[in-house]
């Protein structure tokens, strides 16, 4: 992970670049003393993490956040614990570091940053965005029921969303996790973990009844772990 450090103060600014120099999963990018020379380096660079005081020449920490546009995760750091109540009204701000601190206590902020930054990670990875009549629609992947095939066209239905589009069906076949995504016949994908049950050669998906293909049966069995 790359992080930044704002912070005006030089004992401040060491103790920083003291503990970080502990965590080699964490790679310093920058330090600033004021908040306007790190919205320069935003202009061409990108960082998981800052370590930002709330006290700061010009502008303060917190009005600088404000500013920048898709701001990293953040750490505060601050002499007035006072501050940090106010400070968590940015979603961005995972923890806040009140001055002097140790070592112990900057290594679980970095930790809350990290889970944050992972379960962000998983998020993205399991979601797409699909455009439909000219609208981004966001797709967690986990939620799509089925996809329906019908010659040139895919509906991807969801409990509460049912899209149309331009596409084939194979084309979705290496876009969704194949540990539950199955295909059950020559036009249906459907997700595992909505199966109510099978009878014969028809498979319940919540209230939705889907036919299964007679050449895609037997790997569908195997796959749902069918004795």
């Amino acid at each position: 992970m790359n992080c930044i450090i704002i912070e005006d103060e030089v004992p401040a600014q060491n103790l920083l670049k003291n503990y970080l120099s502990k965590l080699p999963n964490l790679k310093l990018k920058g330090v600033f003393n004021a908040a306007i020379e790190a919205h320069h380096f935003f202009k061409t660079n990108t960082v998981n993490i800052i370590f930002l005081d709330i006290n700061l020449p010009d502008i303060s920490g917190l009005d600088f956040i404000k500013t920048v546009k898709n701001p990293p995760l953040i750490i505060m750091t601050t002499a007035y614990p006072d501050y940090a109540v106010n400070s968590f009204e940015l979603d961005t701000i995972v923890d806040y570091l009140v001055k002097p601190f140790g070592f112990d206590r900057f290594l679980k902020a970095v930790n809350k940053a990290e889970q944050r930054l992972e379960i962000e990670h998983k998020t993205e990875q399991n979601s797409i965005f699909l455009n439909v009549d000219k609208t981004l629609h966001k797709i967690i992947l986990e939620d799509i029921l089925y996809l329906e095939s019908d010659r040139n066209y895919i509906t991807l239905v969801t409990k509460t969303q049912r899209l149309s589009f331009l596409d084939a069906l194979k084309n979705w076949t290496e876009k969704l996790p194949q540990d539950y995504f199955i295909q059950i016949h020559k036009s249906f994908i459907i997700n595992s973990k909505f199966v109510n049950k099978i009878t014969g050669n028809e498979l319940y998906l919540e209230s939705n009844r889907l036919p299964i293909g007679r050449t895609y049966k037997q790997e569908l069995l195997k796959r749902l772990n069918v004795k």
